[in-house]
């Protein structure tokens, strides 16, 4: 949906804008040095780097001059930093963020290290450039830019930056429940999302949820011989790719009974703002790699991403896979299945409905598991309210242009604890662009949007002050 029509400021304030200029090259050698940490949450080999990680961030904004501090979770760790000088009656902001990273395999598909930052082409490649170390540090040096000109910022202002982020924040929510009172602010700031193109600035008005399987199917005690057993022992992996081909019907549509019975419509003013975007189906085929589109019949594709719930195999594993040939059946089948989730969906109801839809489709034979792994609900904002406003500015003054209004087909599940435990709008609004490689080899952003992001935010505690 087109944003609303607000006053333009016509230009970045100046000295903001020189200081950032001055520091540039520091700015990126100290995001380079972050990238260089393999805070790879879900590995547990990596709990020291993930450590390391949070120690960094918590050095670096004490050094600009935050109260900050490390806490320790049953899990990895959180960083939470506070700068509570303004003066009497500003408002308070939130800024959160992550620093772990996904898993970087498979290795051989990196042009470069995944650890190794690289410019080429003006995108900075490493993982965890766009998602979300990169985005994160442009709040870090926003901050600093304010207070090096300055001394002092216009707003109060709490970072919290948490480290398990890529394996659904279980600490997290948690901890803003217990701390809401010290946490309390008037807006939450979030940069983990992407702009809708290039030089085309936008703010985030929805999120899907999301509901994690693992469905795993047991047949016989251990692998057997396909030549002894082939035709008389159910196989699981065949097993297992019969109740896949369930889920959906011929029309791209998810064929679990119930699952679209909360689906809450989209506003007709939001769909057709979207056909008003420049979005090219060739364009977006191109991107990724394929030569046709699938999914639900009658949707466009934004809509597909942005309104409409999806189901998708995340991977498999079952038997031989080695070099060669090795003639077994199966005694075990695994697949990791994740479903994106849309206004009123719950994890819980949709967990409930996919179990009771892989028990019907279960062949004998075998024993079936869907064990539940991680969800989180989706979010819709109102997109009314200063912060919106203060943002639309700060990025037209920064981009040249005003923003979009945009949808994102990923989660983060926490924007929806942030809203209900501390009443406060959330803002989104991101800095990377569509095929940054967020979780695929090859991750990058774009050096010219760290730079104008590094404007956007820095103006954004002045506009959101005024």
């Amino acid at each position: 949906m087109p944003a609303p029509k607000v006053p333009k400021v016509s230009k970045v304030p100046a000295d903001l804008d020189a200081w950032l200029s001055k520091n540039d090259s520091r700015i990126f050698d100290e995001l380079n040095e972050f990238l260089r940490i393999p805070s790879v949450s879900a590995r547990s080999e990596h709990d020291a780097d993930t450590r390391r990680a949070a120690a960094w961030l918590h050095e670096k904004l004490a050094k600009i001059g935050f109260t900050a501090e490390t806490i320790p979770t049953a899990g990895h760790p959180l960083v939470l930093a506070e700068w509570r000088m303004a003066p009497p009656g500003a408002p308070t902001v939130l800024v959160y963020g992550h620093y772990d990273v996904q898993p970087p395999e498979p290795l051989e598909l990196w042009t470069s290290p995944a650890f190794d930052p690289q410019v080429r082409d003006g995108k900075l490649f490493a993982r965890g450039s766009v998602d979300d170390k990169g985005q994160l540090w442009i709040h870090v040096k926003a901050l600093e830019a304010q207070l090096a000109v300055r001394g002092t910022l216009p707003v109060n202002v709490i970072v919290l930056a948490e480290g398990e982020e890529e394996i659904g924040s279980e600490h997290l929510a948690p901890f803003v429940e217990q701390h809401a009172k010290r946490l309390a602010c008037d807006a939450v700031v979030i940069s983990d999302s992407s702009m809708f193109a290039p030089g085309i600035p936008s703010i985030l008005s929805s999120l899907r949820g999301l509901a994690y399987f693992e469905i795993t199917v047991r047949g016989p005690s251990s692998d057997l011989h396909s030549g002894m057993y082939g035709g008389a022992v159910v196989n699981p992996a065949l097993a297992l790719a019969h109740i896949l081909t369930t889920f959906h019907d011929k029309r791209g549509k998810i064929a679990i009974k119930g699952f679209y019975d909360r689906v809450r419509p989209f506003p007709a003013a939001v769909l057709k703002g979207m056909k008003k975007l420049p979005f090219s189906d060739a364009k977006f085929k191109k991107e990724v790699g394929v030569k046709a589109l699938g999914g639900e019949a009658g949707k466009t594709t934004l809509e597909k991403l942005w309104t409409r719930p999806a189901l998708d195999v995340n991977g498999m594993l079952s038997g031989y896979t080695g070099e060669g040939a090795k003639t077994v059946l199966p005694g075990l089948s695994m697949a990791k299945v994740s479903c994106r989730l849309v206004p009123d969906q719950d994890p819980a109801v949709i967990e409930r409905l996919l179990r009771a839809h892989v028990k019907k489709f279960a062949p004998a034979g075998v024993t079936v598991n869907v064990q539940a792994r991680h969800g989180g609900k989706p979010w819709a904002a109102e997109l009314d309210g200063k912060i919106f406003d203060a943002c639309r500015r700060a990025l037209g003054a920064a981009f040249g242009r005003q923003p979009v209004i945009v949808g994102e087909g990923g989660s983060i599940p926490v924007v929806g604890d942030f809203e209900r435990v501390l009443k406060a709008p959330v803002l989104l609004v991101g800095f990377g662009l569509p095929g940054e490689n967020a979780h695929a080899p090859d991750e990058w952003i774009s050096v010219d949007n760290v730079r104008r992001g590094l404007r956007a935010m820095a103006m954004l505690l002045d506009e959101y002050s005024a």
